[in-house]
C-alpha cells in the first residue's frame, strides 16, 4: 500500500507541478504588458536588456544543483536514509548559496562594466537591483530539489505560484510609486527588477515552512522494499505489485511508475559513501552537465541584449536606443505565451517517445513524432497567422499606440517555427538525443547575431524581427531533420506545406474579416480607443479559433484516433469532438 501510494503521488506531483509551472509562466510573461504601461518603451527596453543578465547569472549559480539535489534525496529516500538526504541539501544550498553570493556581488561591482559591454549606461541599477535576487533564490530552489526528490511537488507549485505573485506585485508598486516621484528611466526599471529579490524572499519563505513543518515531522524515510510474486519476482502490475492497486492507472502508468521506483531503489545502492566531500563531487559531477545544457537558452536571449542597445544607438541618444529596443519587445510577450503552451505541454511527449524506444516499436515512434510535429505546427502557424494579421489591434490594446505594429506582425510568425522547435526538441530528448537541441538553439543565435549584425544598422529593429524568424527557422528545421533521420519519418509537401497554408489563409482571412469588420461598426457606435482595440482583438480571435475547429476538421487534418493518441489531453478532445469529425 506504501509504494501504491508513492505511485499515485508520483503521477499526482507532476500534473501539479506542470500546472504550477504554466500558471507561474503566465503571470511571468504577462507582466511585462503593466510594465510598459507604467514604465514606457525605454523603462521596458531597459528591463528586457537586464533580465536576460540576470537569468544566465542565476542559471550559473545554481550550477544544476536543484535537478542533482532531487536526484540523490530520491535515491537516500528509497534507502531510508534521511541523514543523508539532509546533508544533500545542505551541501547543495550551501555551494549553490555561496555561488549566488559571489556571483551577485560581481554582478553589483562589475555593473558598470556590464553596462559598458552592452553599450548602455542607463542599465547599471537595473542590474545591481537584480544582483540582490542572486542572495535567496539558489537557496530556494536548493529546498525545492529537496522536496522534489521526496516526490512532493506541492512546495514547489506553491512556491512558484507565490514568487511570481510577489515578484509582479512589488514591480507593479515600485513602477507607480518612482513614475509618481518623477524618477528616471534606470530608477524606475531598477525598481522593476527588484521584484525578483522581493519575489525571491516571498518563495524562500514558502519552502522554509514547508522544512519547518517536515523537520517538525516524526515520520522518517523508509526503504523501498520491492514485493515479490511470491516466486522471488519483483512483482508486476499483473501481481498486485506497487503500482497495481493505483485505480484509474493504465497498463503503461504502471509500468513507469513501476520503472520510476525501482531505479530510485538501484540507485539508493550507488549512493557515494566517501562522506561530505565525495558526495558533493558526485553532487557537481552530475549537476554541472546539467547547468551547462541549460545555458543555451540564456545565451540565445542574450544575443538581442549585446547587440542591438550598441546597433540602435548609432543615431539616436541611449535613451532612443532604448526606447526602440523596447518597442522591439512589445511583441516578444506574445510569442512567449504561444511557445510558454508548447514547452508546458512538450513535456508530455518525453517518456511516450522513451517507452516506444524502450520497446523497440518503430511505428509507434513514427506515428507519434508525425502527429505530435502535424499538431504543433497547426498550432504554431495558426498563432502566427492570428499575431500577423491582428498586430495591429493587439499593439493599441495592449500597449497604447501602433509604434511597431510591422514588428509584432512579424515577430509572430516565430511562433510557428519555434513551437515546432521545441517539440521536436522534446521528442528528440525523449529518443535520446539530449544535446543536439541544445548546440541547434546555439547555432540558431549564431545565426541571429550574424544578422542583427547586417540588418540592424539599416533596417532597425525591424530588421531584427527578420534576424528573429530566420533564427527560429533554422532550429526548428535543423531540429525536424534530426527526428526525421532519428525515427525514420516521411514528411510529404501536401502535409506540412500546402494543407496548412490554407488553414492559415482561412483563419487569416476569417480573423481580419471580424476584426475589422466589427471595429468599423464600433468606431461608428462611438466605441474606440483601447477599448474598441480590444473589442477588435477578442472578435478577431474568436473568429480565428473558430476558423481553425472548422477548417482542421474538413481539410482532414486530423482524426479522431490520431486525436485519441495526444498524451494526456488528446481522449478528452477526441471525445468532445468525435461527432463533429464523424
Amino acid at each position: 500500500m506504501k509504494s501504491s501510494t508513492t505511485s499515485s503521488k508520483l503521477l499526482e506531483g507532476a500534473f501539479m507541478l506542470s500546472a504550477a509551472a504554466l500558471l507561474s509562466k503566465l503571470i511571468g510573461t504577462l507582466q511585462k504588458i503593466p510594465l510598459q504601461n507604467l514604465g514606457g518603451d525605454a523603462v521596458f527596453g531597459i528591463y528586457n536588456t537586464v533580465n536576460p543578465i540576470y537569468s544566465l547569472l542565476l542559471t550559473v549559480a545554481m550550477l544544476g544543483l536543484p535537478t542533482g539535489i532531487s536526484k540523490f534525496v530520491a535515491e537516500s529516500a528509497a534507502a531510508g536514509d534521511s541523514a543523508t538526504a539532509r546533508t544533500v541539501l545542505r551541501l547543495g544550498a550551501l555551494l549553490s548559496g555561496a555561488a549566488g553570493l559571489v556571483l551577485g556581488a560581481a554582478a553589483y561591482a562589475g555593473a558598470p562594466l556590464i553596462a559598458l559591454w552592452v553599450g548602455s549606461s542607463p542599465i547599471v541599477p537595473a542590474i545591481r537591483a537584480a544582483s540582490l535576487a542572486m542572495a535567496v533564490v539558489p537557496a530556494m530552489s536548493a529546498l525545492r530539489g529537496y522536496f522534489q526528490g521526496l516526490q512532493n511537488m506541492a512546495p514547489t507549485a506553491l512556491s512558484q505560484i507565490i514568487e511570481q505573485s510577489a515578484r509582479v506585485a512589488v514591480m507593479v508598486g515600485l513602477l507607480l510609486y518612482l513614475t509618481g516621484a518623477g524618477a528616471g528611466g534606470g530608477k524606475i526599471a531598477a525598481g522593476a527588477m527588484l521584484g525578483s529579490a522581493g519575489g525571491g524572499l516571498a518563495g524562500l519563505g514558502v519552502m522554509l515552512v514547508f522544512w519547518r513543518r517536515h523537520r517538525k515531522s516524526a515520520e522518517e524515510l523508509r526503504p523501498v522494499e520491492p514485493k515479490t510474486a511470491g516466486n522471488g519476482e519483483p512483482a508486476g502490475p499483473a501481481d498486485g505489485g506497487t503500482a497495481a492497486a493505483v485505480p484509474g492507472l493504465s497498463d503503461r502508468q504502471r509500468r513507469e511508475a513501476e520503472a520510476a521506483l525501482a531505479e530510485a531503489a538501484a540507485g539508493a545502492e550507488r549512493l557515494p559513501r566517501a562522506g561530505a566531500s565525495g558526495l558533493l563531487r558526485a553532487m557537481l559531477l552530475y549537476s554541472i552537465p546539467v547547468m551547462l545544457g541549460s545555458l543555451a537558452v540564456p545565451l540565445v536571449n542574450l544575443v538581442d541584449v549585446f547587440t542591438m542597445p550598441r546597433l540602435l544607438a548609432e543615431g539616436r541618444s541611449e535613451a532612443e536606443a532604448m526606447a526602440q529596443f523596447g518597442i522591439y519587445n512589445r511583441g516578444l510577450p506574445l510569442v512567449q505565451l504561444v511557445t510558454m503552451l508548447a514547452t508546458s505541454l512538450s513535456v508530455l511527449f518525453i517518456p511516450f517517445m522513451a517507452e516506444s524506444k524502450y520497446r523497440g516499436d518503430l511505428e509507434e515512434i513514427r506515428t507519434r513524432t508525425r502527429l505530435s510535429l502535424r499538431w504543433f505546427w497547426l498550432l504554431g502557424l495558426a498563432a502566427a497567422a492570428g499575431l500577423a494579421v491582428l498586430a495591429a489591434p493587439i499593439n493599441r490594446a495592449l500597449y497604447g499606440d501602433g509604434s511597431g505594429t510591422a514588428v509584432i506582425a512579424l515577430l509572430g510568425l516565430t511562433a510557428a517555427a519555434g513551437t515546432v522547435s521545441i517539440i521536436a526538441a522534446a521528442l528528440l530528448q525523449g529518443l535520446g538525443q539530449v544535446r543536439a537541441p541544445a548546440l541547434h538553439l546555439l547555432a540558431s543565435a549564431a545565426l541571429k547575431a550574424a544578422l542583427n549584425l547586417l540588418l540592424v544598422p539599416q533596417q532597425g529593429i525591424v530588421g531584427a524581427a527578420v534576424a528573429g524568424v530566420a533564427a527560429q527557422v533554422l532550429a526548428a528545421a535543423l531540429n525536424v531533420l534530426l527526428l526525421r533521420k532519428a525515427a525514420g519519418l516521411r514528411l510529404r509537401p501536401a502535409d506540412v506545406l500546402l494543407q496548412p497554408a490554407g488553414l492559415a489563409a482561412g483563419l487569416g482571412l476569417a480573423a481580419a474579416a471580424a476584426a475589422y469588420g466589427g471595429g468599423a461598426a464600433l468606431a461608428a457606435a462611438g466605441v474606440g480607443g483601447r477599448l474598441g482595440a480590444l473589442a477588435e482583438t477578442l472578435l478577431g480571435v474568436a473568429a480565428g479559433v473558430a476558423a481553425f475547429a472548422v477548417l482542421a476538421v474538413r481539410l482532414r487534418l486530423i482524426s479522431e484516433s490520431e486525436l485519441r493518441r495526444l498524451p494526456g489531453f488528446g481522449p478528452k478532445l477526441a471525445d468532445r469532438f468525435g461527432r463533429l469529425m464523424r
